[in-house]
C-alpha cells in the first residue's frame, strides 16, 4: 500500500520546529510494509490543506499531523468537515475525558478546551490517551485519511494504540516486511564492511537486503526481508544475525532500539555491581548517559568532574608527578583517575576520560581528538587511546560510547 505524509504547521515551514514526526512515521510505516511515496509540509491554511489532499487522493493512505489544537489558527478539523461534506458534532465521551484530564491536573477548563470534543460527524474518532486532541479516521474512494495531533508524544501514542492495529487488521493477506537491526560500535563502516563481506554475500541467497546506517560511534546494520510467513521471515533473519555475531562479537552491543547505556545498565543490574565516573574532557556526558536509564540509581553512585589538574590531585589523588611528567591527557593520568574515583565512591568499577575534545587545545604531539579512557576494577585497570577528529560534540559523544563499551566488554567476561 502507498502512503503519503502531510505535515501541517507554519512553525515547521519557518524552522521554528523541526519536523521529526515525518521521519518517525516513515520508519514505522515502512516496518508495516507501506511504501511512503510522498511527503509535504504545508501551512495552517484551508486551501493548502485541501490542495494537498486532492493532489495525493490516489494514495492508499494519507496521514496528516498538526493543526488540531484549541486555538483559532488550528483549522484542520474545519477544513476536513468541508472536504468530507460533514459538520462538527460534540462527542460527549471525549468531552468527559477532556474535563477529567484538566481536573486531574487541577487546571481550569476553558471553553476552547471543551470544544476539542467538537469533531467531524463522518470520522471515526481515535481517542488520545496522552492529550486532549483526538485523532480522526476517514475513508473516501478507497483512500484512508488519518488526522493526528502534531505533538510528537501524542502522535506516537495514537499511532501505536489506534492506527497501527487498524492498519494491521486490514493487511492480513498482504506481504509482511520485517526489519531486524544490529547495533555495532568500535569499527568504522568501511572496515566493518570488509570484515563481514562474505557474510553479506550469503544474504542474497535468502533475498535479504542489508543497509549500513552509520552515525557517530555507531554503525547500525538493518536486515530486511519480505514474505507472507512472518515467523519464517524472523527465523531466517535471526539465523544470519547469529552468524554475524560469531564474526564480530565484540562490536555487536545490541539490537533494534537498544542503547549502549541501557545494555550496560542491564549487565550491572544482573551482576549487582556499581559504577562511578571520573570525567575531564567529557564534562559529565558519561554520567548523563548512564542516568538517562530508568533505575540507574541502583548501580550508579556518582561522578567526579575534574577539569583542572588541581581538582584531579585533590579529588582523585592523581599524582602531581604524573601530571607534570606525562600531562593530563595520558595513559598514566587517566588510569589514576579511574582508580581514584573507584576508591573515592567505593564502587565495583570506575570509569575515566581525559582528552582534547577541541576544537582548540591541540599540539603537534597531542592533536585535537586525542583521548584516553580507562576502567578500574578489582582485577586491575585497563586503558585505551582514541584518535578522533576535530568536532567537539562528536568527540565527547564517541568517547562516552567508547568508555561505556569498555565497561560492557569487561562485564561480559563475568
Amino acid at each position: 500500500m502507498n502512503c503519503v505524509l502531510i505535515s501541517i504547521g507554519d512553525e515547521l515551514l519557518i524552522g521554528q520546529t523541526i519536523n521529526t514526526n515525518a521521519a518517525w512515521l516513515g520508519e514505522q510505516l515502512n516496518l508495516l510494509g507501506f511504501k511512503v511515496i510522498g511527503g509535504l509540509v504545508i501551512p495552517d491554511d484551508k486551501v493548502a490543506i485541501e490542495n494537498a489532499l486532492n493532489d495525493f487522493s490516489s494514495a492508499d493512505l494519507i496521514i496528516m499531523t498538526g493543526g488540531l489544537g484549541p486555538t483559532k489558527d488550528d483549522i484542520t478539523k474545519h477544513t476536513l468537515c468541508n472536504y468530507f461534506d460533514t459538520k462538527l458534532e460534540r462527542k460527549l465521551e471525549i468531552e468527559s475525558k477532556i474535563i477529567a484530564y484538566f481536573q486531574s491536573r487541577e487546571l481550569p477548563i476553558l471553553q476552547t478546551n471543551k470544544d476539542q470534543a467538537l469533531l467531524p460527524a463522518a470520522c471515526e474518532v481515535l481517542p488520545n490517551s496522552r492529550g486532549t486532541a483526538s485523532g480522526m479516521w476517514f475513508e473516501k474512494n478507497n483512500t484512508i485519511y488519518v488526522s493526528l495531533p502534531g505533538v510528537p508524544y501524542e502522535m506516537k501514542g495514537l499511532i501505536n494504540e489506534c492506527v497501527i492495529p487498524k492498519l494491521r487488521s486490514r493487511n492480513k493477506d498482504e506481504n509482511t516486511l520485517v526489519h531486524r537491526t544490529v547495533r555495532t560500535h568500535g569499527m568504522g563502516e568501511s572496515f566493518l564492511a570488509e570484515i563481514i563481506k562474505d557474510w553479506e554475500e550469503n544474504l542474497t541467497a535468502d533475498e535479504i537486503k542489508l543497509a549500513y546506517l552509520p552515525s557517530p560511534g555507531i554503525v547500525k546494520l538493518r536486515l530486511s526481508l519480505v514474505g507472507k510467513d512472518g515467523k519464517k521471515i524472523v527465523d531466517t533473519l535471526n539465523k544470519h544475525i547469529d552468524l554475524l555475531y560469531e564474526i564480530i562479537p565484540d562490536q555487536v552491543y545490541g539490537y533494534e532500539d537498544d542503547t549502549m547505556e541501557g545494555v550496560v545498565g542491564d549487565l550491572l543490574t544482573a551482576q549487582n555491581a556499581s559504577i562511578s565516573t571520573a570525567e575531564s574532557c567529557t564534562g559529565g556526558a558519561v554520567a548523563k548517559m548512564i542516568t538517562s536509564v530508568s533505575g540507574s540509581s541502583n548501580y550508579f553512585e556518582g561522578s567526579v568532574i575534574c577539569y583542572s589538574n588541581i581538582c584531579k590531585i585533590n579529588q582523585l589523588h592523581v599524582q602531581e608527578s604524573a601530571l607534570h611528567g606525562y600531562g593530563a591527557v595520558s595513559q598514566e593520568v587517566v588510569e589514576q583517575m579511574a582508580i581514584g574515583v573507584k576508591r573515592k565512591l567505593n564502587t565495583d568499577y570506575g570509569l575515566a576520560t581525559s582528552g582534547i575534545a577541541g576544537p582548540t587545545g591541540g599540539t603537534a604531539e597531542k592533536p585535537v581528538g586525542t583521548i584516553w579512557i580507562a576502567l578500574a576494577s578489582k582485577s586491575g585497570v585497563i586503558s585505551k587511546k582514541l584518535n578522533l577528529g576535530y568536532s567537539r560534540d562528536r568527540n565527547i559523544h564517541v568517547t562516552s560510547l567508547s568508555v561505556l563499551n569498555m565497561l560492557r566488554l569487561e562485564l561480559l567476561k563475568n
